[in-house]
């Protein structure tokens, strides 16, 4: 073959490859996870989450929070506290508790998951970084927990389990994926009791930041997280112009009322201070 023939294969398969890493999985249940037990009103701890939190979470002048992945590293009893926390977890059936307090439990483990892979491979500069296999970009397919006998991916517990079971559309602003153009890590680790606040809370905050929402030069740009999940905000332009001005402030709301399409951007580089 010819070798400029060559290069320009390969460079559209790196460039079919890129298209495929950004596009997000399919919501498909993982039937196994379809179960609960409505009567158990038992809870689950969390507080283990929420003083890892505490520590090493903290609010930027940016309005993106950072985590000090480099400062859990270092601390050994705490690196151990959030391993034992994701074990504590895992040994647990989730099936055995209420949907309500399944939410919960699922969110602050892809949470909790993401921050203990990102703080394993640490120092990098995206959580792209780390491969899932040869042409995986990110973690997202690494087999990092085993529960009830399941191995589970943060694929899985996005895609299997939190947006087939509950469809709502909030669920992308709890979920955290250590990058500047994600939505907060919330300072609060959720808990039925908190749950409903901090999704409203968390479709406010992310739609009214530039990240979210920006108007420059009489163009729209949005967060790629409309166009990968575009089918659960209306599956249509109207249906996320409609969503983001939901959530807006006014301001902002009076200006989307002009827009009819919109560009997407994100920005993978790492949540770190």
């Amino acid at each position: 073959m010819n070798k400029s023939y060559l290069v320009v294969a390969l460079v559209l398969v790196w460039s079919l490859l890129a298209v495929v890493a950004e596009a997000a999985p399919k919501s498909e249940l993982i039937p196994f996870w379809d179960a609960s037990n409505e009567s158990n009103e038992s809870s689950i701890d969390h507080a283990a989450w929420q003083s890892l939190l505490d520590k090493y979470l903290t609010e930027h002048s940016s309005g993106i929070n950072r985590f000090d992945y480099n400062a859990l590293k270092e601390n050994t009893e705490d690196y151990e506290s959030l391993v034992a926390y994701l074990l504590r977890l895992s040994d647990l059936d989730p099936r055995r508790f209420s949907k309500t307090e399944q939410l919960p439990y699922w969110i602050n483990f892809y949470n909790a998951l993401t921050v203990y892979i990102v703080t394993q491979r640490y120092p990098i500069k995206s959580i792209k970084d780390i491969k899932s296999g040869t042409f995986d970009f990110g973690p997202w397919n690494l087999k990092l927990a085993t529960i009830q006998g399941q191995k589970v991916t943060l694929n899985n517990i996005e895609h299997g389990i939190l947006r087939p079971i509950w469809m709502d559309s909030r669920i992308h602003y709890a979920l955290n994926c250590a990058s500047l153009g994600c939505p907060n890590l919330a300072r609060k680790a959720y808990r039925s009791d908190n749950m409903e606040e901090l999704l409203e809370a968390g479709a406010r905050e992310y739609i009214n930041h530039p990240r979210g929402v920006s108007i420059e030069n009489n163009r729209l740009t949005v967060s790629s997280i409309y166009d990968w999940y575009r089918d659960e905000f209306g599956n249509s332009n109207e249906g996320v112009l409609a969503h983001l001005q939901k959530y807006a402030e006014p301001d902002l709301a009076k200006q989307l009322e002009r827009f009819t399409k919109y560009k997407h951007a994100y920005d993978w580089k790492l949540n770190a201070p």
